[in-house]
């Protein structure tokens, strides 16, 4: 019988269908015992959110700084693992508060210490630089990374950047205008994301993880646009000095500054990211092989 402990935080409820799917052929294996840890926050975030909440998780969440969360139950703690399959979502271009608070744990070491680990995200589209902040925290950890799943809105960007952004502030998945597709990832790319599973599940039983990744990446579990991995690591340059300034902010003034960080998002969204991706579109031909050195980096695990 295999141990496999599943991790995870959410808020919407999105990443408990992923989780329900990508474990699917887990669940029904009679030689694994699934248990499950929700992280809790001692303070939890608003959901819907509001705008002031929702801007001022961005420092905190970027700069990867912890918050206190609740107590693991020692059953948890206590036990070993053959596998941990972490769950998590991007806040800010880094891992959500929670998640990166759980990892700063020292009950996080004791658990995930030697132990291999698959990580799986669930995003709007842009995980790339987060998931090498992921690395680094694993790696602090002596847990071994062994998979990567990437789930992502399909849509283009500047569409699911409309409908993300209704969703988290009316707490209601549904079609903007009555027109734009429901935000969040689709309901078809969860429900095929079930095959992912069963190719952990042969990993597991046959205690070799030596091809998981190859075999995931097969399946589909990570595609890569090049684009976008531009506008990530652009992103993170900028945020980088937006959180440097807010950081220590308070009261009225950092307020300012928040409302300021908001005008410079709308502007890389509607500006900014399209003439990156013209850019990105004149100079393909010239980067061709970078480009494809690039996806090939991201689509592993090293």
């Amino acid at each position: 019988m295999s141990n496999v402990l599943i991790i995870y935080y959410t808020q919407s409820g999105q990443l408990k269908e992923i989780i329900d799917k990508t474990t699917l052929a887990l669940r029904e294996s009679p030689t694994v015992h699934l248990t499950t840890y929700k992280i809790e926050m001692e303070e939890e975030f608003p959901f819907p959110w509001d705008f002031y909440s929702f801007f001022d998780a961005f420092p905190t969440s970027f700069l990867q700084k912890p918050k206190t969360i609740q107590s693991i139950p020692d059953e948890i703690i206590n036990q070993k693992y053959d596998m941990i399959l972490l769950y998590y979502q991007v806040w800010f271009l880094s891992p959500s508060i929670p998640i990166n608070s759980f990892l700063k744990s020292e009950q996080a070491k004791k658990i995930m210490d030697q132990t291999p680990v698959i990580t799986i995200s669930g995003t709007r589209n842009m995980w790339f630089m987060a998931q090498e902040k992921m690395k680094v925290l694993l790696q602090s950890l002596n847990a071994k990374l062994v998979g990567n799943i990437a789930l992502v809105d399909h849509t283009p960007n500047l569409i699911s950047a409309m409908t993300i952004v209704n969703w988290m502030f009316s707490g209601v998945k549904q079609r903007m205008f009555n027109l734009l597709p429901l935000p969040g990832i689709s309901e078809n790319t969860i429900k095929e994301s079930e095959r992912f599973g069963e190719i952990i599940l042969t990993s597991i039983q046959n205690k070799n993880y030596d091809n998981l990744q190859t075999n995931l990446v097969q399946a589909g579990a990570v595609k890569v646009k090049n684009f976008l991995v531009s506008v990530d690591k652009k992103g993170n340059k900028m945020f980088k000095i937006w959180s440097k300034i807010i950081e220590n902010k308070q009261g009225k003034e950092r307020r300012k500054y928040l409302k300021l960080f908001y005008y410079y998002l709308i502007l890389a969204i509607w500006i900014i990211s399209p003439i990156v991706n013209l850019i990105y579109i004149v100079f393909y031909p010239f980067n061709y092989f970078k480009y494809k050195k690039q996806v090939k980096y991201f689509q592993g695990i090293k």
